[in-house]
């Protein structure tokens, strides 16, 4: 065959019909992603009201839209955290965490393996951190939810490692979709998180699972806009699209500030010299201290970002969020209890942008808040466009798109100049691994194997001779070194420490004599013959 063949047989995609076989397996993964979303809004309702308000209804509802006894206030988060604390302890310690992180993680060490369980343990988990009073939002555990769905349909079907990528992601942006009726954003949070890529294979199910989650939450949940805006036609000015930049540099100031907080919050908690499952119980005296301050500020909160949005917060209540739920949210979610950061982090964006909008000039309520929302959004999670769009799809006013750009932006721009990880990647590196989110096309790809290709034998024997390419970390389990060498079909990985440096070899042998049988707690470490016997 003839180079000029070869390249006529080429084209932007890889892609074969295999992938109209897994958008057809992710269609009723995307019904159960919308189902589970549901469900857990369900569980976070009926917890609230029991705790809140002693009554049996599944209706979302504030835990502090009336008045209650300070002790009833300061005690029933406390009992939230030890549920949890106990849940994580002697159910799964993967519910702990507020999901993303952990979806994440799951997709880059674990082969996009999640167990059953967890897909029963992480939804009642968070309904009981958020209905007694938890700051957090539902996306999070819907995400980790709806992925162990998409997860356990792959396993079953023994789907390859890419296609239960695919279906985890699936599974995770449906639950988000069908959490705040945003199907576009949910789309471009997979492709900006989650995916790693931007192929067809993925693509194409994904938003299929998106849109199927998307018309079950009509008849279940409605198909309205969860905080809609009226903008009575206004198109806002070149001098409105300037003052959005200094809404940025507010909201990058605020996201740097929560995700130091966040972390900081962990590293105390990690120096407590009892075991992680009280912390959560003290997370939820730190939520009940500040629910005592301003207790619109428990909970999930959605009626209080809607009237951030529509321009009716009042002063008092904009600044008690700003202050109360963004100490009480960074220095609980630390704890390592269970829930997400999307819905505290609209609420805080809101009341940042509404403060700052009071020296505003006037162009539609709410009209500042949308762009703190965007802003704290890009700074947080380093993720600007589904920033942009999750913003333009909860209030449905568009016409406001470039100013809500801007800020978000501008958000990002600082944030990633300042912090070298997000809210997001921060845990995964502590956990010893590295993420990068720069995509971007590699410059080999243009050329073909015979451009480059090298005829001296010489070459050849070195080559054979060349580092393996199946790579693990120091930490990584020997079940997951069999998993890694099976996908790539050698018989042997590199491993490779956290700068980059190969510091040793792990082979097919090694995995057949373990010092322990149990392949899921003994780690490449403990390989002395070619690993680190000549470091120790």
């Amino acid at each position: 065959m003839t180079p000029e063949d070869t390249r006529d047989r080429l084209g932007d995609f890889l892609v074969d019909r295999r992938m109209l076989l897994i958008a057809a397996i992710a269609l009723p993964v995307g019904a159960l992603g919308g189902l589970a979303a549901w469900v857990l809004l369900r569980l976070i309702g009926v917890v609230t009201n029991l705790c809140f308000y002693g009554r049996w209804s599944w209706h979302l509802v504030s835990p502090g839209a009336t008045h209650h006894p300070w002790w009833l206030i300061l005690c029933v988060p406390i009992a939230g955290g030890l549920i949890v604390g106990l849940m994580a302890r002697f159910g799964s310690e993967k519910i702990r965490g507020h999901g993303m992180p952990e979806a994440i993680e799951s997709i880059l060490t674990r082969g996009s393996i999640v167990e059953p369980k967890v897909a029963v343990l992480k939804p009642v988990s968070a309904a009981v951190s958020i209905g007694t009073g938890g700051p957090f939002g539902a996306e999070g555990p819907i995400i980790m939810t709806g992925g162990a769905v998409g997860s356990i349909v792959a396993q079953h079907l023994h789907l390859t490692a890419d296609e239960r990528k695919t279906l985890l992601v699936a599974g995770s942006a449906a639950g988000m979709a069908a959490t705040f009726n945003s199907p576009l954003a949910a789309v471009l949070l997979a492709v900006e998180l989650l995916l790693f890529e931007w192929r067809p294979r993925s693509l194409v199910p994904v938003v299929a699972a998106v849109a199927v989650a998307t018309a079950v939450r009509g008849p279940l949940l409605g198909t309205a806009a969860i905080f809609p805006v009226s903008t009575l036609g206004v198109h806002p000015h070149a001098d409105i699209d300037a003052l959005a930049i200094l809404i940025g540099c507010c909201g990058a100031i605020v996201a740097v500030a929560a995700t130091w907080l966040v972390y900081r919050a962990e590293d105390m908690f990690g120096r407590l010299p009892f075991h992680w499952m009280w912390w959560p119980a003290i997370g939820g005296l730190i939520i009940g201290l500040g629910g005592l301050v301003e207790p619109r500020a428990l909970g999930v909160g959605y009626d209080v970002i809607d009237e951030l949005l529509t321009g009716r917060a009042t002063t008092s209540l904009i600044v008690g969020i700003l202050i109360v739920k963004t100490l009480i949210w960074s220095l609980s979610l630390g704890s390592g209890t269970s829930g997400g950061v999307l819905a505290p982090v609209f609420m805080i964006g809101g009341a940042l942008g509404a403060a700052v909008g009071m020296g505003m000039p006037t162009v539609f309520p709410g009209f500042w808040a949308m762009l703190g929302l965007a802003a704290v959004v890009g700074g947080v999670m380093r993720s600007p466009i589904t920033g942009v769009v999750f913003t333009l799809e909860l209030t449905q006013a568009w016409s406001a798109a470039l100013p809500v750009l801007i800020a978000s932006a501008t958000a990002y721009a600082i944030s990633v100049l300042v912090l070298r990880r997000s809210v997001l990647t921060e845990k995964i590196a502590r956990r010893g691994l590295h993420l990068t989110r720069d995509y971007s096309t590699d410059p080999l790809e243009t050329f073909f194997c015979g451009d480059v290709a090298q005829h001296d034998p010489d070459s050849l024997a070195r080559a054979r001779r060349a580092e393996p390419v199946a790579t693990l970390a120091p930490r990584d389990t020997l079940r997951h070194a069999a998993y890694v060498m099976a996908e790539s079909g050698r018989r042997e990985a590199a491993v490779v420490s956290a700068d980059g440096a190969v510091v040793g070899l792990v082979t097919v042998d090694d995995l057949l004599t373990p010092r322990r049988h149990d392949l899921n707690e003994a780690t490449v470490r403990e390989r002395p013959r070619k690993l680190f016997a000549a470091r120790s």
